[in-house]
């Protein structure tokens, strides 16, 4: 009974929870879902404008730039993929074991797919404002008790509510937090048999729509909860610091081993629990082996006003210039298309004949028509669209790339730029205007590293063998928290001094480990570029190929590249150590150093090169928008002289003048 009304207290504050986290994020969510509309779904035209123009018989056009703009962010990081790099920072932690650690972490990325979740809640951070993605544990197979650590992502951001009380930028202070999901009824039975299907309210009519249930769904939620605990700690005689209540299940083993208690303290730690609801009652309640939620966000640009937290979205601000654009393109479009409907001018009297077809001249295609009188008449002349218009069109285009701080150069037009080093720096300042972006991506990473430096000694404490991946993506099985024989270059077992066989323990669950998230070019990237660079390297100075040639080889992509790479470093490990030899990596010490000074002077010499062609490029902008002026009037005025002489030869009285003589 006690533990009844317990459960019952956990809907009630998961309730206040949610409608704390709910009133906090309202705005943040309303203006996420306008940004998605209008920069996904196309949805850039006020819906009274839109109809009134229908009735009308105007278009409406959009013209949709933003998902460009969105693209160039996103595959820039796609690109660049984040990589977490794991290190010691404790006696009681081990070098080769955080590199074992970093293969685990590669193996969890790779086989969970994290980059669908890294890229999903990137796209919506950057056109919403925030995305997220999870952390979870599940069994690594169906047919075993072994656990796995995945990264999953969340494909609706609007499902996932965080703590309204966190400040931190990778909310890592989160306390609470709740993941939606809508199960159809026939899953929901299944799952939960015994459970009732009651809306968040609490409501038992089937034909009432609502949050948390629908006629064919009901809405279920993950309610996390984190809670300070304290956690007392004991100083073993080894140095070994665990944690008291482990001491006292292997009190007797640490008898024998005559290790004993020096000193014990009380520590502030965390407890995680999930606790799975309907509207009414706990269907699941489950201890985190891990102190954080593992719910990471991405967000956008984060700006606090007032004791508020507010997620900017990339396209936010450029959703007027957008509008704008779309007025002046539609605005120049319906000019150009009403061109040809252009009325006939022409004396009274002149339709008289054929008016049917007259009245229609303008609109269809009539094999001939009659007219009355000696002038035909002339249809008004077709001066092009107005230059006004298409001026206020590219200032929009403008000011879009000014706020969004993108520009030709960054999505690959044509642009001011002619020299290739002028290209790359102007994409490099629209890279460092989105950095953001991309930078709030890397931190949320490495909060993710942490929760999972977290929960690996919980979840890979047992002995066992896991998969590592190398830096090159190569799988290897290794042995973990169990003795593994040492052996050596000829495979025989290693002996101490006291004859006994050595023994290595990659122990997972010892030690402090920290980490850093480091973005740039994939491996394989990374090293093709190497090669071509050690290619070009060698054609400038061949001598020093026997000292590098392992090196180069093991950068190729080829088969058998690795298997060239060792023969290579065989054959240059059984070469002794001669003055030639080091001459020779004295003259390609310096012929690097040569390289990147003429690299350096070269990139100087281009930036000024560039400097002066921009100018230039501005100066010829400015004579082409005045020719172009000029040329919009001359066309202007001469479609005016031309209507004059139209109207003067069809209205103009005949005068006789008396004879003189």
């Amino acid at each position: 009974m006690q533990r009844i009304c317990k459960l019952n207290d956990i809907v009630e504050e998961a309730k206040e929870a949610f409608e704390a986290a709910q009133e906090a994020e309202e705005e943040n969510r309303e203006n996420a879902s306008e940004d998605i509309r209008f920069a996904r779904l196309g949805e850039q035209w006020d819906e009274s404008d839109r109809s009134k123009r229908a009735r009308e018989g105007r278009p409406t056009l959009t013209i949709n730039r933003m998902p460009a703009f969105i693209r160039q962010v996103t595959n820039d990081a796609r690109q660049n993929t984040p990589s977490i790099k794991v290190f010691p920072v404790d006696d009681n932690a081990d070098p080769e074991c955080a590199e074992i650690l970093n293969g685990l972490i590669r193996n969890i990325q790779i086989s969970s797919n994290s980059d669908e979740a890294y890229d999903t809640a990137l796209i919506d951070a950057v056109t919403g404002g925030f995305g997220y993605f999870l952390i979870d544990v599940d069994h690594a197979y169906n047919d075993t008790f072994e656990q796995d650590i995945l990264i999953k992502r969340v494909a609706n951001p609007f499902t996932v509510y965080g703590d309204p009380r966190s400040t931190a930028a990778d909310s890592s202070d989160w306390n609470v937090g709740f993941v939606s999901d809508m199960m159809s009824h026939g899953e929901f039975e299944k799952e939960f048999p015994d459970a009732k299907k009651i809306d968040w309210d609490g409501n038992y009519e089937v034909d009432q729509e609502s949050d948390w249930y629908s006629e064919d769904s009901i809405r279920v939620v993950d309610y996390w909860k984190r809670e300070q605990v304290d956690r007392p700690i004991v100083l073993l005689s080894n140095g070994e610091v665990i944690d008291e209540d482990v001491y006292e299940e292997q009190k007797d083993y640490f008898d024998v081993q005559q290790v004993f208690v020096e000193n014990n303290r009380i520590v502030k730690s965390w407890k995680v629990k999930r606790y799975t609801l309907n509207g009414e009652e706990v269907l699941e309640e489950i201890d985190w082996p891990g102190m954080y939620i593992p719910i990471i966000p991405v967000y956008g640009e984060e700006n606090w006003v007032e004791g508020k937290r507010y997620f900017k979205s990339l396209i936010r601000d450029a959703k007027d210039p957008q509008r704008i654009y779309n007025y002046w393109r539609t605005a120049s479009t319906e000019l150009v298309a009403l061109a040809p409907k252009a009325p006939f001018v022409g004396p009274v009297g002149a339709f008289d004949e054929d008016g049917d077809k007259w009245a229609t001249a303008n609109t269809e295609s009539h094999p001939y028509l009659q007219y009355d009188g000696n002038v035909p008449p002339q249809r008004q002349p077709f001066a092009g669209p107005p230059a006004g218009a298409l001026q206020e069109a590219l200032n929009a285009s403008d000011d879009m790339k000014q706020v969004l701080g993108m520009f030709d150069a960054s999505m690959g037009a044509p642009s001011n730029e002619t020299s290739g080093r002028a290209i790359m720096a102007r994409q490099r300042e629209g890279d460092v205007s989105t950095f953001h972006f991309i930078d709030n991506l890397n931190r949320a990473i490495q909060h993710a590293g942490k929760i999972i430096l977290d929960l690996i000694p919980h979840v890979y404490s047992g002995e066992r063998i896991v998969r590592v991946l190398g830096e090159d993506d190569t799988p290897e099985n290794v042995q973990v928290n169990q003795p593994i024989p040492m052996m050596d270059e000829q495979g025989q077992p290693v002996m101490d001094e006291m004859g006994q066989m050595k023994a290595r323990v990659y122990d997972l669950t010892k030690g402090k480990y920290d980490l850093v998230v480091r973005s740039g070019p994939s491996f394989t990237s990374r090293r093709e570029e190497a090669a071509t660079q050690m290619m070009e390297l060698l054609r400038v100075f061949p001598e020093a190929a026997p000292i590098i040639g392992d090196i180069f080889a093991k950068n190729l992509d080829w088969p058998g590249a690795d298997e060239i790479a060792k023969r290579l470093e065989k054959i240059t490990q059984g070469q002794p150590e001669d003055p030639e030899k080091a001459n020779l990596v004295a003259q390609l010490q310096m012929a690097v150093d040569r390289i990147r000074q003429l690299e350096a002077d070269q990139q100087e010499a281009a930036a000024k090169i560039a400097i002066d062609q921009q100018k230039l490029n501005l100066d010829r902008q400015k004579v082409g928008i005045d020719q172009f002026e000029a040329e919009t009037d001359r066309m202007e005025a001469e479609a005016e002289i031309q209507k004059d002489l139209a109207q003067a030869q069809s209205f103009s009285p005949v005068v006789n003048y008396p004879f003189r003589g």
